[in-house]
């Protein structure tokens, strides 16, 4: 059994998807062996699975089974299912109905000091990848939410989008797929804690803005570096998370 394949696409045979299954968690398990043969390129980016049938057939398991699993693949944006062609491997991950990233990183966040710590290690080196990948379309967006931002001040009607906005637009400059993916899921787990923030602190948010971008767009490194710690010692206060009011601001 061949897949069906887009030229100069390695197809995948059967037997590379394992011989037959035991019925515990058999959709978990075909969606483990699928992520084997793509982490080994046995399949790619615009392969087609083998149909319903065939995975039936060659596994040894129901309809439903491969059916279910189908539909995980799909959830999380891996598959795409074209009526009358069959069930495609994405070429970029697709918008997942369910991110299970997101979920294990929501689930942590009780844990605020991780949620810290990672932002303090994850923003600036996303930030850094930014400044060497932006087009001067990118750098004309970012200056746009400084922009947004300072006008929604003056008017009093600055929320946790103007400030977002800036570090998605930064986020997007890194033109990096799995970079994008992970940083999404930050944003949105920090977005309650830059609603506080910019209610309360919307001038000092501002300026950190700016003083990020400044150095950003001189390419200067450490000075991107030296901007988000002093950024991140403004909104990491007991008002920003008052259930953890031990967390260190200066780690």
């Amino acid at each position: 059994m061949s897949l069906k394949h887009q030229p100069h696409v390695q197809s995948l045979d059967s037997d590379r998807l394992g011989g037959a299954i035991k019925r515990s968690s058999v959709a978990f398990q075909i969606l483990e062996r699928i992520k084997t043969a793509l982490i080994r390129g046995e399949l790619r980016p615009g392969d087609y699975l083998p149909s319903e049938t065939e995975l039936t057939q060659s596994l040894g398991i129901g309809k439903s089974s491969v059916r279910e699993a189908i539909k995980m693949l799909q959830a999380i944006g891996i598959v795409e299912v074209r009526r009358g062609q069959g069930t495609i491997i994405r070429r970029e991950p697709g918008d997942p109905l369910v991110d299970p990233m997101a979920f294990g990183m929501i689930l942590a966040r009780g844990m605020t000091r991780d949620v810290l710590e990672f932002r303090r290690m994850f923003e600036p080196a996303y930030t850094l990848q930014a400044m060497s990948n932006a087009t001067p379309e990118d750098h004309a967006r970012i200056q746009q939410t400084i922009d947004d931002m300072e006008a929604a001040i003056a008017h009093g009607e600055q929320t946790s989008h103007h400030d977002v906005a800036f570090h998605r637009a930064i986020l997007h400059a890194t033109h990096n797929p799995m970079t994008i993916r992970v940083g999404e899921t930050l944003l949105q787990l920090i977005e309650a804690a830059l609603e506080t923030s910019m209610q309360t602190l919307p001038e000092v948010a501002l300026k950190d803005h700016k003083n990020i971008y400044k150095a950003f767009k001189a390419g200067d490194a450490k000075g991107v570096q030296d901007a988000i710690e002093v950024s991140g010692r403004s909104w990491e206060t007991e008002l920003t998370y008052p259930d953890q009011k031990d967390v260190s601001l200066n780690t």
